[in-house]
């Protein structure tokens, strides 16, 4: 085996659970907890994965989730580890900073136009 290091970003980076970092934590919690606060979302739930983390919001315990904001590490170089699944599946948001991710619910206040 080689004594040359490895870069930890690279292909030959040591693989394990991925889980949210305590400064992305705080992030996601405090988008969730002005949310809270202003009665659209109720619950959440985190799963960290091989390959991926997730937090989820709901409207409700029980129901599908409103939203997830996904981490996935080995996207970083290519779209962005980061993004925002709405509930039907779609990516609202990705990127490669998650401050500019979760600008997405920033702009979820809709309002209907006669």
């Amino acid at each position: 085996m080689s004594s040359a290091s490895h870069d930890s970003s690279g292909p030959f980076a040591a693989k394990g659970p991925v889980f949210f970092e305590r400064r992305e934590l705080d992030q996601l919690l405090r988008i969730y907890g002005r949310l809270v606060a202003a009665g659209d979302w109720r619950d959440y739930s985190l799963v960290g994965g091989a390959d991926v983390a997730e937090f989820a919001v709901y409207a409700r315990s029980g129901d599908a989730p409103l939203y997830r904001v996904e981490k996935r590490p080995a996207l970083q170089s290519r779209q962005g580890q980061w993004a925002v699944i709405g509930q039907g599946g779609q990516v609202l948001k990705r990127g490669r900073d998650l401050a500019q991710v979760l600008r997405v619910f920033d702009s979820r206040r809709f309002q209907v136009i006669d």
